[in-house]
């Protein structure tokens, strides 16, 4: 398929809605349009013309962990490496990303299988904006990406001072709930199956013998961080 200057999409009438949905999205013009339409482009899509966006979500994820690294260094002159490095990762795990790229409207720009109920509530939002970063820097530069990081998404979505107060690791809040009660916490692998050449994991939070509730994603060690996250709100645990 021959793709048009970014400039000609705003007068095809099927890309249209597109290019406006994403000028309101990003604050400016999209140069390269065929780079966002990449960027959106999950591998699940029935638009097989279109490349997936796994490797603009590898270049965006190193993009975005460099703007934010460089933000938090300039913001906290005073904090050690080790306080900056948790409060990155806090910024740009899975979940919350995920949880920013919703907000944002990504769900709505993704292009996905919209029949796999999976997919509807898993983390590929979060990727959908990694990818987002990756093309806006090599449609931009560095300069207005990191522009677009700090306007897009940092002050309208980060509440640093929130961040700071909240537990990563929710299998390790958990496991310590349950040691302090004596229960008897496990992470069991429910299932197995392949969704598009790629395989998903439910891991299910066993307490006591009992199933508590369980996650999926494509590895097992995301699929239990979500079932224990899950866990600790039908505990009642999430502000202990």
């Amino acid at each position: 398929m021959k793709l048009l200057p970014g400039f000609l999409y705003r007068f095809v009438s099927g890309k249209r809605t597109l290019y406006k949905d994403l000028y309101n999205l990003l604050g400016f013009a999209p140069g390269n349009f065929s780079l966002y339409e990449v960027a959106l482009s999950h591998r699940s899509s029935k638009e097989k013309f279109l490349e997936s966006n796994e490797r603009l979500e590898y270049l965006g994820d190193a993009i975005l962990g460099a703007i934010i690294g460089d933000y938090l260094f300039k913001k906290y002159p005073y904090k050690t490496e080790g306080y900056l490095t948790e409060m990155r990762s806090k910024i740009v795990n899975r979940q919350q990303l995920n949880d920013i790229a919703i907000k944002m409207g990504l769900r709505k720009l993704t292009i996905y299988d919209k029949y796999n109920s999976f997919l509807k509530i898993s983390q590929i939002f979060g990727n959908t904006l990694e990818a987002l970063v990756g093309a806006v820097y090599l449609d931009k530069g560095y300069n207005r990406t990191k522009q677009f990081v700090h306007q897009r998404i940092i002050m309208p979505y980060i509440d640093l001072e929130l961040l700071e107060s909240v537990e990563m690791n929710h299998k390790n809040k958990l496991y310590g709930w349950a040691n302090k009660h004596g229960k008897v916490l496990e992470f069991d692998l429910l299932e197995e199956q392949m969704d598009n050449g790629r395989r998903i994991f439910t891991v299910g939070a066993v307490v006591d013998g009992e199933l508590i509730c369980s996650g999926k994603a494509f590895n097992k060690k995301d699929a239990s961080q979500i079932a224990a996250q899950q866990a600790i709100e039908l505990l009642g645990l999430g502000e202990k």
